[in-house]
C-alpha cells in the first residue's frame, strides 16, 4: 500500500467534508432568507430561528473539519519510523492503522485502513511499540508486523 496515496485520501476527505458543509450553509442560508413571511407570523420567527440555530451548529462543524485538516496538514508522515508514533501507517495482525486524526475506516487499494487519532485509546496502546512487538488492547493482541 502506498502510504503517499493515504495521506492524499484522508487530505480529500477533509476537503470534500469542509466542501460539503459550505455547500449545505450556503443552501441553508438562501432558504431562510428566501422564505417569505406567511400569514402566520409566530410560525415563520420560528422557522427562521430553527434555521438559524441549523446554520450555527454546521458553522461549529465547519470549524471543527477545518481545524482537524489543519493538524492533520502538521502531521510528519515522511519521516523513518523505528516505534509507533502520529504519523506512521502500522502493519498488524488485524489490519491497518495510521495514527493521525479520528476519521476512521477507508479504502485504499483494496485494503482496508482505520486512520486512528494519536489520542485514541487504542493509538496510546500501540504507541511506543516495535516492529514484532505485541499489544493487547480490549482482549485482542496486536502483532506489529510492519511500521512506515
Amino acid at each position: 500500500m502506498q502510504k503517499q496515496q493515504l495521506i492524499q485520501v484522508c487530505t480529500d476527505y477533509f476537503k470534500d467534508k469542509i466542501s460539503s458543509l459550505n455547500a449545505i450553509i450556503k443552501e441553508v442560508s438562501e432558504s431562510s432568507n428566501s422564505e417569505n413571511k406567511s400569514s402566520a407570523g409566530d410560525k415563520h420567527e420560528t422557522s427562521k430561528a430553527m434555521m438559524q440555530l441549523e446554520i450555527e451548529k454546521l458553522g461549529t462543524q465547519l470549524k471543527e473539519a477545518e481545524g482537524q485538516l489543519a493538524e492533520f496538514e502538521k502531521i510528519n508522515f515522511i519521516k523513518f519510523f523505528q516505534s509507533i508514533e502520529q504519523g506512521c501507517l502500522v502493519e498488524t495482525n488485524k489490519g491497518y492503522f495510521l495514527i493521525a486524526s479520528s476519521i476512521g475506516k477507508l479504502t485504499v487499494d483494496d485494503k482496508i485502513v482505520f486512520v486512528i487519532s494519536s489520542k485514541s485509546p487504542l493509538a496510546l496502546k500501540l504507541i511506543g511499540s516495535k516492529q514484532k512487538d505485541t499489544v493487547i488492547f480490549n482482549d485482542v493482541s496486536y502483532s506489529i508486523i510492519a511500521i512506515n
